[in-house]
């Protein structure tokens, strides 16, 4: 997997494209280095490639499990340290389902999906990372 970073400004924006889709992710820095709000920032970029990575795999895992989903909303909350590099200590994740859904198999098809499933949080995980995750049908 290869992804490539353009500059598109004398400050810190960026469009970042894939050799895997056409599409293209703008990504920005504060405003302490230049950024001017035309993108999201690399930590957000981790929080939504975690919330990204285990809804699809929960998803997945419900409807294998013949779960009639209405809609799925994903919170991802991150904590980090103080000191530099301000590296995430914890993160909370927050589905909130719609649907004809049982409990019991949504619970364990989060537990899946977020433990087994989900590269990312295998990868943030290894790095010290607390990660924790809620559930809330309506």
């Amino acid at each position: 997997m290869k992804i490539n970073l353009e500059r598109k400004n004398q400050a810190v924006h960026f469009e970042a494209s894939s050799e895997l889709s056409s599409v293209k992710v703008n990504i920005d820095g504060s405003d302490t280095i230049g950024g001017e709000g035309k993108g999201v920032r690399p930590m957000e970029l981790i929080l939504m490639a975690l919330g990204s990575c285990s809804v699809f795999d929960l998803n997945t895992i419900l409807q294998k499990q013949r779960q009639k989903i209405s809609d799925i909303t994903v919170e991802v909350e991150g904590k980090r340290r103080d000191e530099i590099p301000n590296i995430f200590t914890h993160i909370h994740i927050n589905f909130l389902l719609k649907g004809e859904i049982d409990v019991v198999k949504a619970q364990k098809a989060a537990d899946l999906a977020v433990k087994k499933y989900c590269s990312v949080h295998d990868m943030l995980a290894a790095g010290g990372v607390e990660i924790t995750y809620s559930l809330k049908i309506n």
